[in-house]
């Protein structure tokens, strides 16, 4: 296969299908961008939840069990910290912090989140191009009925139990990076990957960027998206409540591809969502039927071949 993958992802749904593309996929054929609309300060720290889930995926560190984090994993730091009265709200683990303080210090010494990204990953020993969408600032916000959220403060410290009655993204029309404007402008771009991350969280934020939406809307390359839904639910994570907060909690893949409409023109679903298929060709879209759920390094692969297939690039097995 010849030509670059531009794929855009969120955490965890996202950073699985990232590895799977990049275990088929050369360096210098794949571009990774990642969702910083989670981005927050926290104890003085840096914290970028979805690179670090996409950038331990790549590296083989992240845990499979607890589906987020480092593996082998010890917290006696935030242990230390809650004993000192400090903020325990957000855990985060004494490996997971090494990341942060790392990223941090650089940050403050003047580096853009791009090098600092960079310098990350090369340390990590992934050859592959993982860069922020920005290296800007964009922020997601949650409305609820009594205030206006940051997204970690919904998310983790609330636990999604606020109703969100909107979705914002302070900065909207921040620039993309650099890393991830170069590779829209590729002569060699031979598609574009929307992981199997949340459509409002993950994805629209990076689609909030200034011009990314215009320009994805005007490639002349296939535009492959994965459902995040199994059996029309949201495997982990807060998708399945904002679909119900939205009435679309029983049109499944149908809301999946009505909320990206003209973005993408193939979509890959699972199986246990086969009854979709029908509805979603009617819209006009080409549809792949397959196992979805990625268990391990094989499941992602055995994906990232079918997207890159129903791209029109087909990969030896």
């Amino acid at each position: 296969m010849t030509g670059h993958i531009l794929a855009l992802s969120g955490g965890v749904g996202g950073a699985k299908l990232a590895a799977g593309l990049a275990a088929v996929l050369p360096p210098e054929q794949l571009t990774v961008v990642v969702n910083t609309g989670d981005d927050f300060e926290h104890l003085g720290l840096t914290i970028c939840p979805d690179i670090d889930s996409v950038v331990y995926a790549l590296a083989g560190l992240n845990d499979t069990v607890r589906g987020w984090g480092v593996a082998e994993e010890s917290w006696q730091a935030m242990a230390m910290l809650k004993r000192l009265g400090e903020a325990d709200w957000f855990n985060l683990g004494d490996r997971d912090m090494a990341m942060h303080l790392g990223r941090s210090w650089r940050l403050r010494a003047g580096e853009s989140l791009s090098e600092v990204t960079a310098r990350l990953t090369g340390a990590l020993g992934i050859p592959h191009r993982v860069v922020p969408m920005t290296d800007g600032r964009l922020s997601t916000l949650i409305e609820t009925d009594n205030e206006i959220m940051d997204f970690q403060r919904w998310f983790v410290g609330e636990q999604c139990r606020p109703v969100a009655k909107a979705i914002r993204f302070d900065g909207a029309g921040a620039p993309p990076s650099p890393g991830f404007a170069e590779a829209l402008a590729r002569p060699d771009l031979a598609a574009v990957v929307l992981c199997p991350s949340n459509p409002f969280l993950s994805v629209d934020p990076i689609l909030a960027l200034g011009g990314v939406r215009e320009t994805l809307l005007a490639l002349k390359v296939p535009r492959v998206a994965v459902s995040p839904l199994i059996g029309g639910k949201a495997v982990k994570g807060p998708l399945g409540k904002l679909l119900e907060e939205r009435g679309q909690g029983q049109e499944g893949n149908a809301a999946i591809a009505g909320h990206y409409g003209k973005l993408i023109d193939h979509l890959l679903i699972d199986r246990s969502d086969d009854a979709d298929a029908g509805g979603l060709r009617e819209r006009g879209l080409s549809v792949t039927v397959t196992d979805t759920l990625m268990h391990g390094l094989a499941d992602q692969t055995r994906l990232a071949r079918e997207v890159l297939a129903a791209a029109g690039l087909q990969q030896p097995a």
